[in-house]
């Protein structure tokens, strides 16, 4: 699973720096300023996902854990729905698409406890 991580964190955390340059220079001016700080949070949550996701995986190199597997995809899942949200809402104005991102915040939520349960147990 760590070199699966790894490699996710990897294409992931470059994901976000193209979505994030596109926002920056592609959409300025286009979008609302609401839909703008939108974007540019779910830019945030990506890039900050993806480090944890590579911490993750970092970490199976040393451990091997279901709980930590289960951070790891809970991340991946929350990047998707979360961030994916918030590009697809800012992208279309369909703002009923914000229904999506609290499901995508519970799993970075359930994602960062996986992963502290994991290091106590691994210590």
């Amino acid at each position: 699973m760590a070199k699966l991580f790894l490699f996710l964190g990897s294409m992931i955390m470059a994901l976000s720096v193209v979505i994030g340059a596109f926002g920056a220079h592609g959409l300025e001016g286009k979008l609302s300023e609401r839909m703008m700080k939108n974007y540019q949070t779910g830019v945030q949550y990506h890039m900050i996902h993806g480090i944890g996701l590579l911490v993750v995986g970092l970490l199976a190199l040393k451990m091997t854990s279901g709980v930590l597997t289960g951070a790891g995809w809970s991340f991946v899942v929350g990047i998707v729905l979360f961030s994916g949200s918030l590009y697809v809402m800012a992208l279309t104005g369909i703002t009923k698409l914000g229904a999506i991102t609290p499901i995508g915040g519970l799993a970075f939520i359930v994602g960062w406890v996986l992963l502290g349960i994991a290091v106590l147990r691994y210590i």
